[in-house]
């Protein structure tokens, strides 16, 4: 069976298009078919795999509002492995459309869209990952109970645990009322700037407060990093060798590791 993993978290900037692309793509270059789903109406994880959004015809809004099948809209990238289910601004209005939905058609589930339309697809793959847009709405709701499991990234900063505790209970609430297998596959540390002697500290904080849940894997702040999607390529592609490519792949192994995932061939 397929693994649906989601990355949220409701603050901005703390890596979770970076991370949904270069972990996906690290899967992928380690055997794994992945389908990567860009879930934020921004559609930066569309364009950072090197797909022009003039030329999409059918995307997850189509999809979560059952204008097409998932199947439909999945576009293979130029990468080994790796599909997209690619988003656009039409995904903007998303929240509004399911609420009207949901208000004319009875039987309408506003929560459901997304697991719907993957649950024919979604043995397909051996990892689905969904980047989630940066807030806590119906978009990120149909996310959570779409998926396995989440993957939190948080920014080695000062203020990285304000706003988990809303987090953590928005992903108990969809534990409770929409999804009661939805676990927290792991925390993630991101944007380590191992010379700053507060980043350090963070790091202390968040294993204590998460344990075991936290990965080995640190992402550091690099530029690199941050370059690769505006070429449409993940890190891995973009420069082989360079550090931000071997902190991906040490993550993607330690998901693979987590999950005991068989290898799928393309």
């Amino acid at each position: 069976m397929g693994k649906i993993i989601s990355l949220v978290n409701q603050k901005g900037g703390v890596g979770k298009t970076t991370t949904s692309i270069n972990l996906s793509a690290s899967l992928a270059h380690l055997g794994k078919r992945v389908l990567l789903i860009d879930l934020d109406p921004q559609g930066n994880t569309t364009t950072g795999v090197g797909v022009n959004k003039g030329d999409i015809i059918k995307s997850v809004h189509d999809v979560m509002t059952g204008r097409c099948l998932a199947q439909e809209a999945i576009i293979k990238t130029k990468f080994k492995n790796l599909y997209l289910l690619p988003a656009t601004i039409n995904l903007a209005g998303l929240d509004i459309e399911l609420v009207e939905k949901s208000k004319s058609e009875q039987n309408f589930s506003k929560n459901i869209q997304l697991k719907q339309g993957l649950d024919p697809i979604k043995d397909v793959f051996d990892f689905i990952i969904i980047d989630c847009p940066p807030s806590l709405g119906l978009i990120t709701t149909n996310a959570l109970t779409a998926s396995n499991s989440v993957i939190i990234p948080v920014q080695c900063e000062f203020f990285a645990l304000e706003g988990i505790t809303q987090l953590l209970n928005t992903i108990m609430l969809a534990q409770k009322n929409l999804n009661p297998n939805l676990d927290i596959e792991g925390v993630l540390l991101t944007m380590l700037d191992s010379r700053a002697i507060l980043c350090l500290e963070v790091v202390e904080d968040i294993r204590r407060f998460f344990k075991e849940r936290v990965y080995n894997t640190i992402i550091p702040r690099l530029v690199r990093i941050a370059e690769a999607p505006s070429h449409g390529t993940p890190i891995i592609e973009y420069d082989p060798k360079h550090r931000g490519t071997i902190a991906y792949l040490n993550l993607a192994k330690e998901v693979i590791e987590r999950n005991g995932n068989s290898k799928r061939e393309q």
